[in-house]
C-alpha cells in the first residue's frame, strides 16, 4: 500500500484490492453517482476487476487515490488526479454519502492540488462538474479554481469546467 500524502485528518493512498467492497458501496449509491455520468457497479467482483485493471499509477505516475479517515482508518471515498480523454489533468473526488458536509472533499482536493503542482510539477489542473452539482462547484471555488467554459463531459450535458495554473495557485494560497 503506497501512501501518497496526508492531511490533518486524512491519508490519501493508492487503491488496493481490499478496497473492492468500499468502492462497490460508493459506486452503487445513486445519490453519490447522481451528477457523475457513471453507471453503478453491478457487483463487488466488478469493483474488484476495476481495481485490478486500474493502470493510471503506472501509466501517468498519479491517479485517483483512496481517502482514509486517520481516526477510524476507514475508506471514506477517493480523490486524485487523472489524465483525461482531452489530455488535460483533472482533479476529481467522490465520498460516501455519510461523509458529506465534513470538509473532507475540500481538504483532500487542496492537498491533491498541492501535490500536483509542487511534487508532480503539473502546470495546470482542471475540474469538471455538472452545473447542478452545487456542493462540488463550491469545493472547486474554495480551491480558487476559475470557471473556464461549459462543455459536454462523459455523459454530463452542460458540464462546467474550472481550471487553475501553478503560478496562480501558488499566489492565491
Amino acid at each position: 500500500m503506497k501512501i501518497i500524502l496526508e492531511t490533518d485528518r486524512l491519508v490519501l493512498r493508492e487503491f488496493i484490492l481490499n478496497d473492492a467492497q468500499s468502492m462497490y458501496d460508493l459506486n452503487t449509491d445513486l445519490e453519490v453517482l447522481k451528477y457523475t455520468g457513471d453507471k453503478p457497479f453491478e457487483s463487488k467482483l466488478e469493483a474488484r476487476t476495476f481495481l485490478e485493471n486500474y493502470s493510471d499509477y503506472d501509466t501517468n505516475g498519479y491517479g485517483r487515490w483512496a481517502v482514509i479517515n486517520k481516526v477510524s482508518d476507514d475508506f471514506i471515498g477517493w480523490c486524485g488526479l487523472k489524465l483525461n480523454e482531452e489530455s488535460l489533468v483533472d482533479i476529481g473526488f467522490r465520498f460516501l454519502q455519510n461523509e458529506w458536509n465534513k470538509g473532507y472533499a475540500t481538504e483532500a482536493a487542496k492537498a491533491t492540488l498541492d501535490y500536483g503542482f509542487n511534487t508532480l510539477k503539473i502546470d495546470e489542473i482542471i475540474g469538471r462538474v455538472s452545473k447542478d452539482n452545487k456542493p462540488s462547484i463550491r469545493v472547486l471555488e474554495k480551491l480558487k479554481m476559475q470557471f473556464w467554459k461549459n462543455d459536454y463531459c462523459n455523459g454530463i450535458k452542460n458540464a462546467m469546467y474550472f481550471r487553475i495554473n501553478k503560478n496562480k495557485y501558488n499566489t492565491t494560497r
